[in-house]
């Protein structure tokens, strides 16, 4: 996506294959401690979000290419020794009104289409197994989650379609609410319709049947009221895919130490996001006191299009509006660390992970983060605040593998029930009993 302002944002920590393909024992210095190094190599790092896919379909974008002012390619995942990257299939809800499923279907194409252009560095995944079969093979595990329950246009088909496909997660909203699930980016909109519960009932059936499917619930973007309602309904634990702490930084889209520790008590997830006003709270204040000399600047781009008889593009306002944020100074890398430390302390190490939002922040990310290259710079920085080489394993990529499998077998389970939907009429009434 390409993220709005921060006003609007069992336990199996490492399969027991890969440790073994990976043995701490033969990487052990003098004192027996791996170094931040060689603890990655006997990791499997999983960062859960890339907005990449618009560059691919909207700029003939290449995998291969240098990264020309991007955050993501296969030379930066290497050095990083990135294994596995969720693609995030966004559908941006206003130029796409009323076909959310054919620009859903092009990003899933291209993301697709680029795996196959480099089977030798990547191979598609749809399963823990495939991850660790592409570890094996030393090849990038292609996985995709879908940004925003829009994209399914209010059709459990869609949904099964797009599982089909290859989708291993879905956003129940983006920035925008749906009609049957709320987004934090417009709870406090009165023009916007929004649910009484945080999910309708169509909502719950959209929870369950990704239980149903083996498709991760993803609850980053959604109102509070939608997150709490979410975990009640699901069967399956759940994740955010990009989310940070709104103790340390207030912004909408971050999680309240309450909800991390609700989020813990359901098994599940948090991948923390990279964005620096998610994870700052002076830069996200800086950005506040711009707003109003942003938007005069937009409306005034606006009127000498309209006047040379032109229309704005939205990748007009993006670069005026980056232009903007570039004045801002980034903030440290201590910062996105204070984040990572924070929810391993409130949810517990083995509810945090790595969400970094490459390509959909405008570049506006933390000093000395720049693409997956630089996630060596986050295990040296936790490991130097005392984790341990097993807490960075879990932190790494540890933690999604042990949720995603509990969501296969929540799904292996639910396949066995026959339920009703929901929204379906029941063949009796409770008068009549």
């Amino acid at each position: 996506m390409r993220t709005l302002i921060c006003s609007v944002a069992l336990l199996l920590a490492s399969s027991p294959l890969i440790l073994a393909q990976t043995s701490p024992s033969s990487h052990t210095t003098p004192n027996g401690k791996l170094t931040p190094e060689q603890v990655e190599q006997s990791a499997i790092i999983i960062d859960t979000h890339a907005d990449t896919p618009q560059r691919i379909a909207d700029e003939g974008y290449d995998l291969a290419d240098p990264l020309n002012g991007g955050n993501w390619n296969i030379e930066s995942a290497r050095k990083g020794n990135l294994g596995a990257e969720f693609f995030s299939i966004w559908v941006d809800p206003k130029p796409n009104e009323g076909h959310f499923a054919h620009r859903t279907l092009v990003l899933i194409d291209a993301v697709r289409q680029q795996v196959a252009k480099h089977p030798d560095q990547m191979m598609m995944a749809y399963s823990p197994t495939d991850i660790e079969r592409a570890h094996r093979t030393h090849k990038i595990a292609a996985l995709m989650g879908i940004e925003g329950g829009h994209s399914i246009e209010d059709s459990l088909g869609l949904l099964r379609d797009y599982y089909d496909l290859g989708v291993r997660y879905m956003t129940l909203t983006w920035s925008n609410s749906n009609g049957w699930a709320d987004s934090s980016g417009d709870y406090d909109d009165p023009s916007v319709p929004h649910t009484k519960e945080g999910l309708t009932e169509f909502g719950k059936d959209v929870v369950y049947e990704m239980n149903r499917l083996g498709m991760m619930v993803d609850i980053s973007h959604v109102s509070d009221k939608t997150f709490y309602r979410t975990l009640v309904i699901t069967r399956a634990p759940v994740i955010a895919s990009h989310s940070s702490s709104r103790a340390l930084c207030d912004a909408p889209r971050n999680m309240t130490d309450d909800m991390l520790r609700a989020l813990a008590n359901n098994g599940g997830v948090v991948q923390v996001n990279f964005y620096s006003a998610f994870i700052s709270q002076k830069y996200c204040d800086a950005q506040k006191a711009q707003r109003s000399e942003v938007q005069k600047a937009v409306e005034e781009l606006k009127a000498r299009n309209r006047a040379e008889g032109k229309v704005t593009t939205d990748d007009e306002v993006s670069k005026l509006e980056r232009k903007y944020a570039d004045r801002i100074p980034r903030p440290p890398l201590s910062d996105l660390i204070d984040q990572i430390d924070h929810i391993a302390k409130v949810a517990g190490v083995n509810h945090v992970g790595l969400g970094s939002d490459f390509d959909g922040v405008e570049g506006q990310l933390p000093e000395g983060i720049n693409s997956p290259a630089d996630i060596p710079k986050i295990t040296a920085a936790l490991m130097a605040r005392g984790y341990t080489q097993e807490d960075m394993r879990k932190i790494l990529g540890g933690n999604l593998l042990r949720v995603f499998r509990q969501v296969e077998a929540v799904s292996r389970q639910l396949k066995t029930e026959s339920r009703p939907r929901i929204t379906e009429k029941q063949s009796f009434s409770k008068s009549q009993k």
